[in-house]
């Protein structure tokens, strides 16, 4: 992660890339889409997501102002994440995703053999 704005790719695809640059952190902002979530639902919504890779992406997030993190002072405690208006700014793109990955042919998820090139 560049730890100063000279550190910053010039490329807004690298740039996204930064926060984005495995399958679960796309999926956590998908989840919040719907709205407000507690750390278990988004466990439940995730199947297979860690704990540990959950609260680190939240934490990321929380510290570069995509999510925000409410605690309740109730019995037991509650805490709630939801997308800030520059988190739910990416409701477009994970529009755009979804509809590729809907249209796209089933050939493009699954593994192919190498067609042999003409001579």
């Amino acid at each position: 992660m560049p730890v100063n704005e000279v550190d910053l790719p010039e490329c807004g695809v690298a740039r996204f890339l930064l926060l984005f640059d495995g399958p679960w952190a796309t999926l956590i902002v998908r989840e919040l889409l719907h709205g407000p979530r507690r750390f278990g639902e988004l466990r439940e919504a995730l199947p297979g997501i860690s704990a540990h890779t959950l609260t680190n992406r939240l934490r990321l997030f929380e510290s570069r102002g995509i999510v925000i993190r409410r605690a309740y002072a109730e019995v037991p405690p509650r805490v709630v994440y939801e997308l800030t208006d520059l988190g739910r700014q990416l409701q477009p793109v994970l529009d755009a995703m979804c509809a590729w990955g809907e249209k796209a042919p089933v050939s493009a998820f699954v593994p192919q053999e190498p067609k042999a090139a003409r001579s």
